[in-house]
């Protein structure tokens, strides 16, 4: 759930016609991370953190009974074990999903819309709830939202409201007045179905954090949480790749690293060439020039299969009648870390699903080590010398390998992302900056 220009998260869990929602592998979804990847494609620098996220709420509603187990609110608990000692600020942004309405919650979990808005855009109410001192935990309320939990330390984050709702943060602009501010977020969307909340590096690897939740049996689940020492080595890893992806890292004048922006964002800012990728894009249209690529999409449809072949520079996919269900212009770097443009991902049955498949093959590199996709064997994750270097060091600090480094980064179960269908209360937790 996000923001303005073309940005992205990571994601929930959509079932379309199914009940209980189903994981990804099974059925067609976008994530929360997408549907902003998606807004901020239409290049409005005006961000729709509830209008995209509404969708996905509504989504997860499909064909679901209400449950009673999942009230109105349901506490988050806070806790700061960044080691840090300035103040930390927490938002609950998003879209109220019983109204559609954008706004915000306060720490008791009461809805407040956002007042209209203008252009230029305008100072949008101070939505921050004072956070949890270091070695401390605080719990507020969130409510029936889809939408963003924002944290930031030692400043408040500066959030406008233009004519088209509400302008966030964008830190690939030089100018955004949220540049120099050390911030993060967490995406979730709560509703009938229960909780999905998850950590997410799409747009940004900044201060670490982990999300959780604890279940109707009292067991707890959390994901998100970086390896010992893995802030400090994945910037390290950064900076020692070649090929200008040390260029994502951004840093505050007094050297303070703030964060390393997702590839897509580099290309955006010139951080990184636009021919990152062309090698191994034109490697892959190459290869299915004269061998197929066959997609099956949905883990629990094994029958439902597509094939692809370049012929004329488009890749066509058929079903297993033979007949063509769309085609595919070969992608540039952008639209491969974007997952959007050349691979968009309607939510529908086919193109989505198939481009979903494309998109994490090529973030991976698996698509020339194995036809047959998706390629769920994490050993053949990123083994080409051109691939999403950004994703690859990312897993490779993460404690349990899970992380959301790209929009699709739930093909195949790799995301960070916990879901229960009768939540007892979430967890947000601020780890060291080390």
């Amino acid at each position: 759930m996000a923001t303005t220009e073309r940005n992205s998260e990571s994601a929930l869990k959509t079932g379309t016609d199914q009940s209980p929602p189903v994981r990804p592998s099974d059925q067609p979804h976008r994530s929360p991370a997408r549907r902003w990847r998606v807004l901020r494609g239409l290049r409005h620098r005006l961000a729709a953190v509830a209008g995209a996220t509404a969708l996905v709420g509504a989504l997860l509603s499909l064909g679901h009974p209400a449950q009673a187990a999942v009230p109105d609110t349901i506490p988050l608990k806070i806790t700061n074990n960044s080691g840090r000692g300035d103040a930390v600020y927490v938002y609950t942004l998003g879209t109220l999903l019983s109204t559609g309405q954008q706004g915000w919650a306060d720490a008791s979990g009461t809805f407040h819309p956002w007042p209209a808005g203008s252009v230029p855009p305008v100072p949008a109410p101070d939505a921050s709830i004072p956070g949890p001192a270091a070695g401390q935990s605080k719990t507020i309320r969130i409510p029936k939202f889809s939408g963003r939990i924002y944290f930031s330390y030692g400043q408040k984050l500066v959030f406008q409201l233009a004519t088209g709702g509400l302008v966030q943060p964008a830190v690939q602009n030089p100018s955004d007045p949220n540049r120099n501010i050390l911030f993060n977020w967490s995406e979730y969307t709560l509703n009938n179905d229960g909780l999905w909340i998850n950590s997410t590096q799409v747009d940004m690897f900044s201060v670490p954090y982990a999300v959780g939740v604890q279940r109707s049996d009292g067991s707890t689940v959390n994901t998100g949480h970086l390896k010992s020492g893995g802030y400090n080595g994945f910037y390290s890893a950064l900076r020692g790749q070649p090929g200008g992806w040390a260029n994502l890292i951004q840093t505050r004048s007094d050297g303070t690293v703030l964060r390393a922006l997702s590839p897509g964002h580099g290309l955006e800012t010139g951080a990184l060439p636009a021919s990152v990728m062309d090698d191994y894009i034109n490697r892959v249209w190459q290869k299915y020039a004269t061998s197929t690529l066959t997609v099956t999409p949905f883990g629990n449809q094994p029958g439902t299969k597509y094939y692809g072949r370049v012929s004329g520079g488009v890749m066509n996919f058929t079903n297993t009648s033979g007949a063509v269900v769309t085609s595919f212009q070969k992608p540039d770097a952008d639209s491969v870390f974007g997952c959007h443009k050349l691979l968009d991902a309607p939510n529908d049955q086919v193109r989505g699903p198939i481009s979903r498949t494309l998109c994490a093959g090529f973030n991976r590199s698996t698509l020339l080590v194995n036809p047959n996709q998706p390629d769920t064997t994490t050993a053949n994750f990123y083994q080409d010398a051109v691939t999403n270097h950004y994703a690859r060091k990312i897993h490779a600090q993460m404690a349990d390998g899970k992380a959301y480094a790209f929009a699709f980064d739930d093909v195949g179960n790799q995301e960070s992302l916990v879901h229960d269908g009768a939540p007892q209360q979430a967890y947000l937790t601020l780890d060291p900056l080390n």
